[in-house]
């Protein structure tokens, strides 16, 4: 086991469980923020056994999901962009239980679990099918096209993966002015979509022709 790497995802997710629980509960002014629980847990349990499974099966890939640090403007303004969004949608959704501003329905927020469970196991699979997936744009050393699975839907299922993912976590949350606020990931991951396609496009053999093939960037038929 790389001891190294090891502790540098230990503290990675302490740091994030700590981060997402104050930024929840501070707001709050209560740990009986119920919902907050709720989002914890199936943020945390998740991404604890996946880290794990990835630490034991494919160190590499783990490494590679650790990395953060992109080299283009672009991207980090993305990053900047994104960062935001969840430090302000955390902040408002943790308010919202203090002043009860605005209750959502149960039903809605069950909903909004299922749906977050199931595209937890399609970002799985999406890691499953391409080992080259790295948190920051580039093009790595014997990389090859992924054109099967998801990827034979659409080429960047990563991103629509977490576009589900993030539209269902202020739902969980019970805050429907988050859900407002999060509305605007799309059109920032748009933008890292194109710098990325333009990489790829550019040093990625058999890119252009997957983008053929593959007519689609997120939604099926719509994008």
């Amino acid at each position: 086991m790389d001891i190294k790497l090891f502790f540098q995802a230990i503290l990675k997710f302490i740091f994030g469980v700590v981060l997402v629980g104050a930024l929840l509960f501070i707001p709050a002014n209560s740990i009986n923020y119920w919902n907050g629980w709720l989002f914890m847990g199936l943020l945390f349990v998740p991404m604890f056994v996946a880290g794990i499974i990835l630490m034991v099966k494919n160190p590499e890939l783990l490494r590679k999901r650790l990395k953060t640090k992109e080299k283009g403007s672009e991207q980090r303004q993305v990053i900047v962009f994104s960062g935001l969004m969840f430090l302000v949608g955390f902040i408002i959704a943790g308010l919202n239980y203090k002043y009860s501003w605005i209750e959502l329905p149960n039903i809605v927020i069950i909903v909004a679990a299922i749906l977050f469970i199931v595209s937890y196991i399609l970002y799985a699979e999406v890691l499953r099918e391409n080992t080259y997936l790295s948190r920051t744009i580039e093009v790595q050393e014997n990389q090859k096209v992924v054109d099967t699975g998801l990827y034979g839907i659409v080429r960047h299922p990563m991103y629509a993966v977490t576009i589900l993912l993030f539209l269902s976590m202020p739902l969980i949350l019970d805050s429907i002015i988050s859900f407002v606020i999060f509305l605007i990931y799309p059109v920032i991951i748009s933008k890292r979509i194109k710098n990325e396609e333009e990489v790829l496009e550019k040093n990625l053999e058999g890119y252009s022709d997957y983008k053929k093939k593959v007519k689609y960037k997120v939604i099926p038929f719509i994008w």
